[in-house]
This record gives C-alpha cells, sequence and structure tokens, in this order.
C-alpha cells in the first residue's frame, strides 16, 4: 500500500442529508457510476459486517465495515477481490492491497457539509482515483443539494 488519497467537497445540505445520498441503494449506485457505470453495493450497511463493491459484472471488492458513527464516519477495510459475486482467495496482486481503508468523515457547520474521504490505494490506481473520485464527490453534491 503505496498511496494515500484525500479527496474533500463541501455540500450546502445538512449531514443527515449527505449521509443519505451516500449509503442508501439508489442514491450510491448513482454517484458510485462516477467508477463503473453499475456499480452497486451489498451489505446490512452495520459494523462489522462484510460489504461486496460491485460492478455490473459482478466483478468487485469484498471489504469489512470497521467503523459507523451515523451521520459522520464511516469506516471500510478492504480484503480481496469478488468474481462473478464470489470472494477470490488472495493473489498476489490483492494482497498488495488487501488491509488498506477507506474513510468518509462528515462535519456540518452552519449548513455546510464538509465530506472528507482518505484512504490508501496501490501506485497502480492512484491515476485511476484522482480522476474519479472527484467526479463521484460532485454527484455527491449535486444529489444532496436538489
Amino acid at each position: 500500500m503505496a498511496a494515500k488519497i484525500e479527496f474533500t467537497i463541501d455540500i450546502k445540505a445538512p449531514r443527515e442529508k449527505v449521509w443519505k445520498i451516500l449509503w442508501d441503494d439508489a442514491t450510491y449506485r448513482k454517484w458510485t457510476s462516477a467508477f463503473s457505470e453499475g456499480s452497486y453495493a451489498v451489505s446490512d450497511w452495520k459494523e462489522g459486517s462484510s460489504i461486496h463493491f460491485l460492478d455490473a459484472k459482478g466483478g468487485g471488492m469484498y471489504s469489512v465495515i470497521e467503523k459507523v458513527n451515523s451521520p459522520e464516519y464511516m469506516s471500510f477495510k478492504h480484503i480481496g477481490e469478488l468474481k462473478d459475486g464470489k470472494e477470490m482467495p488472495l493473489d498476489e496482486k490483492a494482497k498488495l492491497w488487501s488491509g488498506g481503508k477507506e474513510n468518509y468523515l462528515l462535519k456540518e457547520k452552519d449548513g455546510v457539509t464538509t465530506l472528507l474521504v482518505t484512504g490508501d490505494l496501490p501506485d497502480e490506481f492512484l491515476d485511476y482515483f484522482n480522476e474519479a473520485f472527484p467526479k463521484a464527490l460532485a454527484l455527491v453534491k449535486s444529489l444532496s443539494e436538489n
């Protein structure tokens, strides 16, 4: 795990609304389309639960929800790859990023919610996330403010 990511955006909406946009199935599918069209997640969204982050073809990654403090903080610990919706054993490629975190922090002041996303990932994915994450957060902002 070599690269650290950090993205932030100010949203003119209460953090409860931004939280709902982030994690409700219908709106989650909309903002994560910036990463892959047809993206969705399968989970009960509870602390300690597993979560499958999937694309339209059933590929993606599986993770654990490490911490939930609604409507302020959500942390995922990524574990491995999914193929056809099934958890794959860790191969050398997956071991490079297994254990990486992805964190969402929402702070509200004067009706504006600041969303901060931090995490770590292999260098090879840095360009992709530097391009896709700002688009995804712009969608969260648009959905939250309308």
